[in-house]
């Protein structure tokens, strides 16, 4: 008897649960109303609010950085940043081999990152919405041997964020580091 209790408790609590995921998730995330719609809704909505996150993120942080309204402001330089490879420890304290490498480079124009993940690379964009600005990131992308797998564009105000996942040309020979430096120099190439 008590096993049947605690299993309704269970499924009592987890029906519950759903119905405050699907009241806080905006009704077009979840297509239907069984369990597995309403967490697949709920995943997609997160990942969208993470994406705007760090679109205000960047922006804030190019606001921060960029100068003050005043007679023909200097731009910014570069600044390219490696952040250190990620390490995985196994249970023996030993450590694995490396599973990504990161690599930013940041103006008051645009901040970009590069993450090489297996065979592919993670790519992130964030800048003011320029006219045009997608078609150059992606001829610098096939230019450089790399093939365009998913683009996902999301903007919010004048602050738009491009995710690429791009995999990696036979003939490409880039590091991630010199990726991100030449989808960044795309922001000076005038049309």
């Amino acid at each position: 008897m008590s096993h049947i209790a605690v299993e309704r408790n269970r499924r009592r609590q987890m029906n519950d649960h759903l119905k405050v995921l699907r009241s806080l998730t905006p009704c077009f995330y979840i297509k239907r109303g069984d369990q597995a719609s309403i967490i697949g809704g709920v995943i997609e909505f997160i990942k969208e609010l993470h994406q705007v996150l760090q679109a205000l993120e960047s922006k804030k942080r190019r606001k921060s950085l960029s100068p003050s309204p005043g007679p023909s402001p200097s731009p910014r330089p570069l600044q390219l940043i490696t952040l250190q490879p990620d390490h995985q420890n196994n249970s023996h304290g030993q450590e694995n081999a490396v599973k990504e490498l990161t690599a930013c480079c940041n103006s008051s124009v645009a901040d970009v990152e590069a993450k090489l993940s297996g065979s592919n690379v993670i790519l992130k964009v964030v800048s003011k919405r320029i006219a045009g600005q997608i078609v150059k990131i992606i001829n610098v992308l096939e230019r450089l041997c790399f093939e365009v797998l998913h683009l996902n564009i999301s903007s919010m105000d004048d602050t738009v964020l491009y995710s690429f996942v791009v995999k990696i040309g036979l003939e490409c020979q880039l590091s991630v580091e010199e990726l991100a430096l030449e989808v960044q120099q795309s922001f000076l190439i005038i049309s």
